[in-house]
């Protein structure tokens, strides 16, 4: 029988209880520790919270699917009260530059009252229209469209 190295057996059992312990979910306050982002920044905010919201075709109202993410959000800013945002509206390419514009605006602005309606402070939040001048895909598919159609919270 082989002799059994202690400090072998050392490495094993500190593998076995950092492999077994339990590490609490991340939250906006603790992510990042570790990772060089700082927390209430707008890297914690990309990286941990999520900073857009997609929508329907023609449509300003948040889609139920997406509303988490702004709720989380709301809770974001909660635990970073020095934060203030600007919440950039966004369009497809189809429909004119008018229509973009204000179908834009209607959608910072729906993302803004569900921040409000989650408790933070109106005052906090600015609302800009980019229409279609700004895409996040280039193309003229419904792939394209579909992530172009967006609200995007911007840490100021």
């Amino acid at each position: 029988m082989a002799a059994t190295n202690p400090l072998l057996v050392a490495f094993a059992a500190a593998g076995l209880l950092i492999a077994c312990s339990s590490d609490p979910e991340p939250t906006a306050s603790t992510a990042g520790a570790g990772s060089g982002i700082r927390p209430g920044s707008q890297e914690d905010l990309v990286a941990n919270i999520g900073d857009r919201v997609l929508f329907d075709t023609d449509r300003s109202s948040i889609r139920a699917d997406q509303r988490p993410v702004l709720e989380r959000q709301s809770r974001w800013m909660g635990q970073f009260p020095q934060v203030q945002v600007t919440v950039e509206g966004h369009a497809d390419e189809r429909g004119t530059r008018e229509y973009n514009l204000a179908l834009a605006q209607r959608r910072a602005n729906s993302a803004r009252d569900v921040l409000v309606a989650g408790g933070v402070a109106g005052t906090r939040i600015q609302t800009i229209s980019y229409g279609k001048d700004r895409p996040d895909a280039l193309g003229s598919n419904e792939e394209s469209w579909a992530r172009n159609r967006r609200a995007v919270t911007v840490v100021r």
